[in-house]
């Protein structure tokens, strides 16, 4: 896959995570939203380690900076 996910969207996306792990864990959130936002927490972790989203490929979009060249 192409990468379309620069850094800065990486960091969001672990700490959106990582907020939703910890909220899960601790009880704050549970029952079908807690399992719901669980999945999504696992995909944006995927994704950032991949550096690809594949929602974005269809949309067009792209967070990753393009290099200069020359």
């Amino acid at each position: 896959m192409k990468k379309n996910i620069g850094s800065a969207d990486k960091i969001i996306r672990i700490i959106i995570a990582l907020a939703v792990f910890v909220l899960y864990f601790t009880g704050t959130i549970s029952d079908t939203l807690g399992i719901l936002l669980m999945v999504f927490a696992v995909i944006f972790v995927l994704t950032s380690l991949i550096g690809s989203c594949p929602l974005y490929l269809p949309l067009g979009l792209s967070t990753l900076r393009k290099k200069l060249k020359g």
